[in-house]
């Protein structure tokens, strides 16, 4: 039985946490200077590493190399206390993880004060991380909240909580709060790419940003859906098109295909994508949603020119190529129109009974503008025509103009009898 990407990854010092170097550069300040607080609030989203965070730092405040004469701020990782707290240790006596969600009544924070006022058993620091700490309850809260404000030299607490504005006022005062973010993905993508050549897993171009895509910038969340991908490759590459369809995303084929369509106004070929859209299971909001996602790149290239590549660095270069005969075809102007109209219909399909029906009406509203009197509209006709292109998409017909109307024939005269 394998053990998780995100439990065999998760980071062991400082620096090996990503994408948190807001809050990892002062921390390590801090314990390299010797002015450790008492009390530590860590908060963010889910997945990105505040409960890893909180464990590396009790595992720097009770290394032995750690002392008063020399701080540091890196674990040696061979004194007993680095190898107890290290990555699937057994724990050590003087660090007390407490998970709040369970234990967040007065009577448990009555007994951890009860604990807090004895020694540490073995190493300098008697540690207590409160997990979930948005869980305990006000009564709980002031019930610490002696401890807290005037602690023992031996205890430092570390609240980790997704949601700190539960945290009561008077203890988030007494302690540094240090605020963690969501990892953007310019910062995942490398990262997922060096964790996969380390477990010599070939991925396919395009499958990275779909796994961040779907991980949302949660850490956790991110190698959870990488390991399950990796999990059901068998061993082989993970491909693209098996990522999309499980992870439930539009394939690249899909929406070069209509948004190809919409730039031609061939709507035989728009309403063909719609049909393949049902027929293979899609559901009809997440395609819109992903058509708005790729709408929202073409703008980008639309309005950055060359430098596009900057902004969508994790497109491989033969869709960025496709993607640049796209926005060009389509114009500025069509584009904001057709992002508009998208994100309307999302509104639209919350909840809807039929969401087809609200796909098919929107695959209409793309194809004719024309049917609209709105100053979008106007403007993305307009913008046709400029470029020489007719506004309705329609193919060009001369029609020969009438000439003004020909002189009748003049009648010769009727000649006198001989």
């Amino acid at each position: 039985m394998t053990t998780a990407l995100y439990r065999r990854y998760r980071p062991e010092n400082f620096a090996e946490v990503i994408g948190q170097d807001h809050v990892t550069a002062p921390l390590r300040q801090a314990l390299r200077s010797g002015q450790v607080n008492h009390a530590y609030l860590f908060s963010g989203p889910r997945g990105c590493g505040k409960t890893t965070s909180a464990r590396i730092l009790a595992r720097i405040l009770n290394c032995a190399q750690n002392t008063e004469e020399n701080p540091t701020d890196t674990p040696c990782g061979v004194c007993p206390s680095c190898v107890e707290l290290a990555r699937g240790g057994p724990g050590s006596l003087d660090v007390v993880e407490i998970d709040a969600a369970s234990h967040g009544g007065v009577d448990d924070a009555r007994e951890l004060r009860e604990r807090a006022t004895f020694a540490p058993a073995r190493d300098r620091y008697k540690v207590f991380i409160l997990d979930e700490a948005h869980m305990v309850s006000n009564q709980g809260f002031n019930a610490l909240l002696k401890i807290v404000e005037e602690p023992p030299p031996h205890i430092k607490f570390i609240f980790a909580t997704t949601e700190p504005d539960k945290v009561i006022g008077t203890i988030r005062s007494r302690t540094h709060h240090y605020p963690f973010r969501l990892v953007p993905p310019d910062v995942l993508v490398p990262y997922l790419q060096q964790l996969c050549d380390s477990e010599r897993v070939p991925v396919a171009s395009g499958v990275l940003p779909l796994v961040v895509r779907a991980g949302g910038g949660s850490v956790r969340d991110t190698l959870s859906v990488l390991d399950q991908l990796i999990a059901g490759s068998g061993g082989g590459e993970v491909g693209y098109e098996g990522a999309a369809a499980l992870l439930g995303y539009t394939q690249a084929s899909l929406l070069d295909d209509l948004v190809e369509a919409v730039a031609a106004r061939d709507g035989a070929s728009a309403f063909r994508v719609v049909e393949r859209v049902i027929s293979t299971g899609h559901e009809p909001r997440r395609f819109v949603e992903d058509l708005l996602e790729r709408l929202r790149d073409l703008i980008v290239i639309a309005a950055s020119g060359d430098a596009a590549d900057a902004a969508l660095r994790d497109v491989p270069t033969d869709q960025l190529d496709r993607m640049r005969l796209q926005a060009r075809h389509l114009g500025a102007s069509e584009l904001s129109r057709s992002a508009d109209l998208c994100n309307a219909a999302l509104t639209e399909m919350t909840g809807a009974t039929s969401p087809r029906l609200h796909l098919e009406l929107l695959m209409a509203r793309l194809l004719l503008p024309a049917a609209e009197d709105t100053r979008s509209s106007l403007g993305a006709r307009l913008d046709r025509l400029e470029r020489g292109l007719p506004a309705d998409g329609a193919a060009a017909v001369r029609v020969p103009v009438a000439g003004p109307p020909a002189a009748p024939a003049a009648v010769p005269a009727p000649q006198p009898p001989a």
